[in-house]
């Protein structure tokens, strides 16, 4: 036997080529958690710092979101670039853990600095807001950009250990983050700030990111996952979009793929998933009142949608005959979900009353409540976030495989959380108040089924179906669906302004005038 074939032997691959990817499924579950409770702590150490926790809320979404969307950016840009990607998200997940630690110590210092000298010398001013926002903006800014380099450095590198199938691959990792922000968000306003306070809930999320990079890194340099460089893309795709002449993908594909339509989708689905968001925050806290827990409730149920339509898309990402049209079509269905749960809202108030009913004022029934209500946001929730999760995984997989190669994962990723930004801000300043919680979540709808309908065509006019009336058909029911169920579902303000979450009783439908 020589000693090329003793140095690598079946065992061998399996442990560089089988093992690492969930290894790293388990990293990113972690970093995801970690995500999460920094975002969460954030909110507090800020409402504190200026002084209204709804504004604090505000500074912390915009500035983490758009401090996520430039680091996706930039790391998908150079991901190509780098021959150890893995390694550099440890070193990534390490300086975001060393940031963590000294939060508390800067925010002290920052704001004892700010309160003692800055803000008594702009009081009365215009300039003593701004200052607020800006300094608050800045405390967080920097380690928002670190984390949003972590999506696509862990993903590409995952990509490079099983390249066969990328689809599966992006939704595996998709799902996995998300599912521990969604986890992230219940342990830092359930447990650990009650264990730990702020402090040492920030040091908590911290030993999660220093544990991530311990595994991360060892992995890397022990067991050489990344002796793979970057795939180089089987089809380059120009600016416009165009493949080169000549590609053949079959009747159910055409031979193009729409670059800057992709791009665009995942920015409008993002805009539509997070005026749900906003719906159903405003909405369902009508039926469990506004404290911070009801609200990280809504938010984990809302992440975890997310992360269980990635993880169901996983079988099928890689095995679509035409994936515009299956994206095309996952829209279309969550927009109509979306409106479906309309009537699901309004029984939940009935379902609270028995609930407040049935449980004791007591720790044990507090529990056992908290429970329950969690079920009623997945009621509410799941049918339309689960489709949400299943676009980006799709988006990302057809413009990885069609020419934009690691720089898709970042591109993508990037776009979407842009789109996020823009969907909160719009839906929560501008269209809650002039439509209201019921016009809002359909203006999301439409917009989805609006990005569902011109994929379809535009798959259509390349490659037409095999069964254009059963398509047609299909496109007819939904509006008549959407139509009926808009039409038919009242909000009744009577229900809406019961206060049932306080006092376990509802009124008689439209016995009060408002």
């Amino acid at each position: 036997m020589s000693p090329a074939r003793l140095t690598k032997s079946p065992r061998a691959d399996f442990s560089r080529f089988c093992v690492p990817v969930p290894l790293l499924i388990i990293a990113f579950i972690l970093s995801g958690a970690a995500g999460l409770i920094y975002e969460s702590i954030w909110a507090r150490y800020l409402g504190l710092f200026v002084g209204h926790s709804a504004y604090a809320q505000i500074i912390v979404l915009v500035i983490f979101l758009g401090g996520m969307s430039l680091g996706a950016w930039a790391a998908g840009e150079r991901s190509t670039h780098f021959r150890y990607p893995l390694r550099l998200y440890a070193v990534v997940e390490l300086l975001a853990g060393v940031l963590g630690i000294a939060f508390h110590g800067v925010f002290s210092g920052v704001s004892g600095l700010a309160y003692d000298h800055l803000f008594p010398a702009l009081a009365g001013g215009p300039g003593l807001t701004f200052a607020k926002w800006t300094i608050a903006g800045l405390l967080i800014l920097p380690q928002s950009i670190l984390l949003g380099t972590t999506f696509p450095l862990m993903t590409a590198g995952a990509l490079r250990m099983a390249p066969s199938a990328p689809g599966r691959t992006l939704s595996l990792m998709y799902f996995a983050n998300s599912l521990g922000a969604a986890v992230g968000v219940l342990l830092a306003g359930f447990v650990l700030i009650a264990w730990g306070g702020l402090e040492g809930t920030l040091q908590t999320a911290a030993a999660l990111n220093f544990l991530v990079a311990f595994v991360v890194y060892g992995g890397s340099r022990v067991f050489g996952w990344e002796d793979r460089p970057a795939p180089v893309p089987a089809v380059e795709a120009t600016s416009s979009g165009t493949a080169p002449a000549g590609t053949d993908r079959g009747w159910s594909e055409p031979a193009v793929t729409p670059v800057r339509l992709l791009l665009a989708v995942a920015f409008g689905t993002a805009v539509a998933s997070f005026t749900y968001e906003i719906a159903w925050i405003r909405m369902l806290s009508l039926v469990l009142g506004s404290a911070t827990h009801s609200f990280e409730l809504m938010l984990s149920t809302f992440i975890l949608g997310l992360a269980l339509g990635a993880l169901f898309i996983r079988r099928y990402a890689d095995r679509f005959a035409s994936p515009v049209r299956a994206l095309g079509v996952v829209q279309v269905a969550m927009g109509a979900l979306a409106v479906a749960t309309l009537p699901v809202y309004m029984w939940t108030f009935g379902w609270t009353s028995g609930l407040m009913d049935a449980v004791g004022s007591t720790e044990g029934g507090y529990r056992l409540f908290s429970i329950a209500r969690y079920l009623l946001c997945v009621l509410v929730m799941f049918p339309a976030t689960i489709c949400a999760g299943m676009t980006l995984p799709l988006i990302t997989r057809t413009l990885y495989v069609t020419g934009a190669g690691e720089r898709a994962i970042g591109r993508v990723y990037s776009i979407n959380t842009l789109g996020s930004i823009i969907g909160v801000g719009l839906a929560g300043l501008l269209l809650m108040p002039l439509l209201g919680v019921k016009w809002l979540l359909v203006t999301g709808a439409l917009l989805d089924v609006a990005i569902g309908v011109a994929l379809l065509v535009w798959v259509w006019e390349r490659a037409p179906f095999v069964n254009p009336e059963w398509a047609r058909g299909a496109l007819v029911a939904t509006g008549g669906f959407l139509f009926a169920v808009i039409t038919m579902t009242p909000l009744d303000p009577t229900i809406l302004s019961s206060g049932v979450f306080r006092r376990g009783r509802l009124p008689e439908a439209g016995s009060q005038r408002m």
